[in-house]
C-alpha cells in the first residue's frame, strides 16, 4: 500500500498505477535472521549511502536528492528505484535484509511492512543516538512507524479514507453509519447506489473490513497483538457491511470493487456515497467523462457516533541495522521529513504530510481542499493490523469478510474463523 494516492492534475496519469499498487499493502511471507549487534554499530559512520523507494513516477524523490547532494558533497545520496509493485518492493527489501546487504542504507517501508521488519531486526530503532523529534507529527502515523513501543521508521508521508458524496442529492452529510444508511432512500429515489467501498477479496477489503470494525469499537488484534474478534463491537461492525449488502444499500456488483471499479461507478453518477482514498478528488474533479465534477462533498467517514477509524495509509523511512553510515542516514532520514520537505510532498507529488500545522496552511489547502477533510481522517486512523505476521494476517481477514458480506458465512462463523486462522499464523502465541 507505495501509497502514493494524492494525486494533482499533472501528475494523474503518470502516478495512478503507481497509486493502484499502494493501496492493496504488502505481501508476501519473509523469514531471515534478526540484525544482533548490527543495531549498535556504525551509529557514527560517515559517507556516501543509498536510499532505496518505489518508482518515482511523480518525480519528488530525485529533486530532494540533488538538493541533498549539492549539500554535501562527501555524503551523496543514491537513489535505488524500486519497481511500482508494492508486493515487488517488500520481497525486494527482504532479499536484501536477509543478505545483510550494507547498500541499503535508508529504506521507504509501508506502514504494514514496519512490524514484520523490526521483529526481524532489520530495522536500526530510532532512539537515543538516532532518535528523532515526532512532536509536530500527526500522532497515528507515528504509531505506524513503533513497534512495542519502539520508533522504527520515521513518518515520511500518509493517507486516510474519505467518503466522496452527491451534495446534490444529499446537502448535509452522514455523521454516523447509521443516518448514512438511512439516507439510502434517496439513491433509491434516483435509482443508482447507495454506498461502496472496496470488497473485492483483496488488500482493500482488509482496509474496509479493519474501518467496519474499528469504527464500531472492536479490533482485530489486541494491544498485545492477539486476535480479539470474538467480541460484540467486532460483530457489530462487521455486520454493518453485511447487512447493508444484503438489503441492497451496498449494490450487488460492488463486491468485486477495487479502487478503480468504486471511482469509476461513483464518478460516472452510479451511486450516493463512497469511501475511497483522496487520489479519488482530482480525478473526479478533473476528468472529462466525470458526471459529478460539480455535485462532489467530502466528509470523514461515518462511525458509530461521529467520525469513523479509517485504515492508516502511508509510508515511512527506516535506516537498515547493516548500513555502514548510520549517523549520515540519519541526517538524510531527517532532511527527507522536514517540513520543508513535506510541503514539497504535499505540492509537487500531492503527498500527504505528516506534520499537523500543514493541514491548515492556506497555500497547501487552496490547492488540496480535502486536507481539512483529511486531518480528520488521518486523526481518527487505526493502522491495519500491526504484526509480524501481516501477510497471513490480511488473508484471514481478506477471506473471512468477504464470505460474511456475500452471506456464505454468518458473521459469527466468520469472525471466529477469522480469530482462529490468525492465532494459526502465529499471531496469537
Amino acid at each position: 500500500m507505495k501509497t502514493r494516492r494524492f494525486l494533482l492534475p499533472a501528475a494523474t496519469a503518470g502516478i495512478l498505477a503507481l497509486t493502484l499498487s499502494a493501496c492493496g499493502g504488502g505481501g508476501g511471507g519473509a523469514t531471515g535472521g534478526g540484525g544482533g549487534s548490527d543495531a549498535e554499530a556504525n551509529l557514527d559512520g560517515r559517507g556516501p549511502i543509498t536510499y532505496v523507494q518505489g518508482k518515482d513516477n511523480s518525480n519528488v524523490v530525485r529533486p530532494l536528492i540533488e538538493k541533498w547532494n549539492a549539500e554535501h558533497p562527501n555524503e551523496k545520496v543514491t537513489f535505488k528505484e524500486q519497481t511500482d509493485q508494492a508486493d515487488q518492493q517488500h520481497d525486494d527489501l527482504v532479499q536484501h535484509f536477509q543478505a545483510k546487504d550494507a547498500g541499503y542504507d535508508v529504506v521507504d517501508v509501508d506502514v504494514v511492512w514496519t512490524a514484520e521488519f523490526a521483529a526481524k531486526g532489520w530495522l536500526q530503532p530510532l532512539k537515543d543516538k538516532m532518535a528523532i523529534d515526532t512532536a509536530k507529527m500527526l500522532k497515528p502515523t507515528v504509531e505506524s512507524g513503533t513497534y512495542k513501543g519502539t520508533l522504527y521508521a520515521a513518518p515520511q508521508t500518509s493517507d486516510g479514507g474519505i467518503l466522496y458524496y452527491r451534495k446534490d442529492l444529499v446537502p448535509t452529510p452522514p455523521k454516523t453509519w447509521d443516518e448514512m444508511m438511512s439516507m439510502c432512500s434517496i439513491a433509491k429515489a434516483n435509482n443508482i447506489g447507495c454506498y461502496a467501498g472496496q470488497f473485492s477479496k483483496y488488500e482493500g477489503l482488509t482496509v474496509n473490513a479493519s474501518e467496519a470494525i474499528n469504527s464500531f469499537g472492536g479490533s482485530v488484534l489486541d494491544k498485545d497483538g492477539k486476535p480479539s474478534l470474538n467480541t460484540a463491537d467486532a460483530k457489530k461492525g462487521l455486520e454493518n457491511l453485511a447487512k447493508a449488502y444484503t438489503d441492497g444499500n451496498i449494490p450487488k456488483e460492488a463486491i468485486t470493487y477495487k479502487e478503480e471499479d468504486s471511482r469509476q461507478a461513483f464518478q460516472s453518477g452510479k451511486l450516493l456515497f463512497l469511501r475511497n482514498w483522496p487520489y479519488v478528488y482530482n480525478l473526479v474533479t478533473t476528468e472529462g467523462s466525470s458526471q459529478v465534477k460539480d455535485k462532489l462533498g467530502l466528509a470523514a467517514l461515518p462511525g458509530e457516533d461521529g467520525p469513523g477509524a479509517s485504515s492508516l495509509g502511508g509510508h515511512n523511512l527506516a535506516v537498515s541495522v547493516y548500513s555502514k553510515n548510520k549517523a549520515t542516514s540519519l541526517d538524510f532520514l531527517k532532511f527527507m521529513t522536514s517540513e520543508e520537505t513535506e510541503k514539497f510532498y504535499a505540492t509537487q507529488g500531492s503527498l500527504a504530510p505528516v506534520l499537523g500545522s500543514l493541514y491548515e496552511d492556506p497555500e497547501l489547502v487552496a490547492k488540496l481542499p480535502y486536507l481539512p477533510v483529511l486531518k480528520t481522517s488521518i486523526e481518527n486512523a487505526v493502522p491495519r493490523p500491526v504484526t509480524p505476521f501481516y501477510p497471513a494476517v490480511t488473508k484471514a481477514i481478506q477471506e473471512n469478510a468477504y464470505s460474511a458480506i456475500k452471506g456464505e458465512k454468518t458473521v459469527e462463523t466468520a469472525l471466529s474463523d477469522m480469530q482462529k486462522s490468525i492465532e494459526s499464523a502465529g499471531a496469537g502465541s
